[in-house]
């Protein structure tokens, strides 16, 4: 048995929803379905090999046209599924300012 390691309450969809994932560089482009999702991640299955691609952080495009999306970076793998964490825009700014605290000091 699983042991659930995800911190918000996760909505399930029964058919999932058609997303795209995309590379920060957009590089690349693949076509997935959003099983579940909660405030802080989801679990994507992927359409075709993801083989090759750089999944430690994307883009995950909820619309066609790309308006509604979030950045993601990679939590784990099992087959043609992957489970993702939800990056919020003030995450990175918050570490790049403690480490320069962390060299200061």
């Amino acid at each position: 048995m699983a042991v659930e390691r995800r911190k918000g309450e996760r909505v399930t969809f029964e058919r999932g929803i058609g997303a795209y994932m995309m590379g920060i560089d957009g590089t690349w482009r693949r076509d997935c379905t959003m099983e579940d999702i909660s405030e802080t991640g989801a679990k994507l299955t992927v359409d075709g090999s993801v083989e090759g691609i750089n999944l430690q952080e994307f883009f995950l495009l909820l619309s066609s046209t790309g308006l509604a999306y979030r950045r993601c970076e990679l939590s784990w793998v099992n087959g043609d599924q992957l489970g993702v964490n939800f990056i919020k825009s003030g995450d990175k700014k918050k570490k790049l300012v403690r480490r320069g605290q962390d060299a200061d000091a």
